[in-house]
């Protein structure tokens, strides 16, 4: 509970913590928006695709202009300023940057934005989940090899939900289920970006206003980011895995201990410890009141008598057994909250959020019917959603293995495809140069988990 306290100090040395930022997006200006309130951080640079675009973010988030307009990373180093240009290698070299924030949402590029850093002695505050959903595992272990960090980011909903199992097991309470909310029905699982906005609740207008991205908005939408952020949360904690994908149990926040249980006992679990995502919809479409849709949240089990007597005199919401306890947290604040993985690596030495086993996997799973030479979008796009499964699933998918959501962008099909279908890497001509592939690969034959057979 003394990061800012570490923060002032570092402040008062005049050794600010030193950032570097690749991707100054919706996500990254979150970030930069905190930057100037935030003592004892400096960010030197930031390497964006389009440079007078990540400016143009600044001046939207409250930057003033000359704070901006450093002419190279040692003059931003010496005037305290920041740095804007589009090299990302220069930035990731320089000997001056303690931390790369990967903000892109490019899962492809973020790994070798990643592996560049970890080569150059740099921790890393990954933002692009996508990316660790495919070979977050293999991440964490070069990250070591090198002698860095390699953390989730704060304020995306997998830290926060991995901070809240770790909340629950270090109190000895055994984590039951964990997650996060969704507005979620199934025919959301076919979205497309020209559908995002009428169906997740904002006006055109209103995502102009926010420079929001329609495709990234509708990978939240059709399930594909919430299969990829429990995902990063399975691998991170151990949970297990739905094994036929995420059920989305309608639930306010008042039922979700009640949801959350075992099957045996009245709830929607296959067993105790497992990821699984809230929705805040009816089958019918019906808002439910009281709704975790923006939160995430940790169910726990009082193993004993006495612990569950102390739920029911401190009034701790149970379901009707008593057993069964539900944390939450209702909102969580996006790239506003970045900062806190920032300071916990570099002040507290210690990731929010890391792979730790491969337990699960997210697969790209046809929208509709697709047809051999059609390219794949990727998430949020026009031709496959990320469909949620056990990392054994995976690897032995059809006896040619599942399809990485994170790989399956601009890339051409070979034969045709169901809609429903999750696709194989047999099912696409794949770019194998890439250093994503190769170590997505690697992972495959490294950590495949017991029972998969490739």
């Amino acid at each position: 509970m003394n990061l800012h306290q570490k923060l002032l100090r570092r402040a008062a040395e005049g050794r600010p913590i030193r950032v570097g930022l690749i991707g100054a997006g919706k996500f990254g200006s979150m970030y930069l928006a905190q930057v100037p309130r935030t003592p004892g951080v400096h960010v030197v640079g930031i390497a964006d695709l389009a440079p007078a675009a990540a400016c143009r973010n600044l001046e939207r988030v409250g930057w003033e202009a000359e704070r901006m307009q450093a002419s190279s990373l040692e003059a931003a180093l010496r005037d305290g300023h920041t740095h804007v240009g589009d090299d990302w290698r220069a930035l990731v070299a320089h000997p001056a940057i303690d931390v790369i924030v990967e903000s892109t949402g490019a899962p492809i590029a973020a790994v070798e934005h990643i592996l560049a850093a970890f080569a150059q002695g740099k921790h890393v505050v990954n933002v692009t989940v996508e990316a660790d959903a495919f070979c977050g595992p293999l991440l964490a272990e070069r990250a070591a090899q090198a002698g860095v960090l390699y953390s989730l980011a704060f304020g995306d909903q997998p830290a926060l939900i991995c901070d809240l199992v770790d909340w629950a097991r270090t109190c000895g309470f055994p984590v039951v289920a964990a997650g996060r909310g969704h507005k979620w029905l199934p025919q959301f699982a076919q979205s497309t970006p020209e559908t995002v906005w009428g169906h997740y609740g904002l006006t055109p207008e209103q995502a102009e206003r926010g420079g929001l991205n329609p495709k990234m908005f509708n990978s939240f939408l059709d399930g594909s980011k919430p299969s990829i952020e429990s995902t990063a949360v399975a691998n991170a904690t151990g949970l297990a895995v739905p094994s036929t994908g995420l059920l989305y149990p309608p639930a306010s926040v008042a039922d979700i201990p009640f949801v959350t249980r075992p099957k045996s006992e009245g709830g929607v679990l296959e067993r105790k410890g497992m990821v699984e995502v809230i929705s805040c919809l009816e089958p019918d479409g019906r808002a439910i009141p009281y709704d975790i849709r923006m939160g995430v949240w940790v169910t726990v089990e009082g193993e004993t008598e006495y612990i569950r007597h102390c739920f029911e005199e401190y009034n701790a919401h149970t379901d009707p057994s008593g057993r069964y306890f539900t944390l939450y947290k209702r909102w969580h604040l996006i790239g506003l909250e970045v900062g806190y993985s920032v300071a916990s690596v570099m002040l507290r030495g210690e990731p929010t959020g890391v792979a730790q086993c491969w337990n699960a996997d997210v697969v790209a799973t046809a929208k509709r019917d697709l047809k051999a030479g059609e390219r794949l979008d990727g998430e949020g796009g026009y031709t496959v959603w990320g469909k949620l499964q056990p990392a054994t699933a995976s690897v032995a998918l059809r006896g040619e293995g599942g399809l990485p959501l994170g790989l399956a962008h601009d890339v051409p099909l070979v034969r045709p495809v169901a809609q429903g279908q999750m696709l194989t890497w047999a099912d696409v001509a794949i770019d194998t140069s890439t250093a994503a592939y190769r170590l997505r690969r690697e992972m495959e034959q490294r950590f495949a988990p017991p029972g998969a057979e490739r």
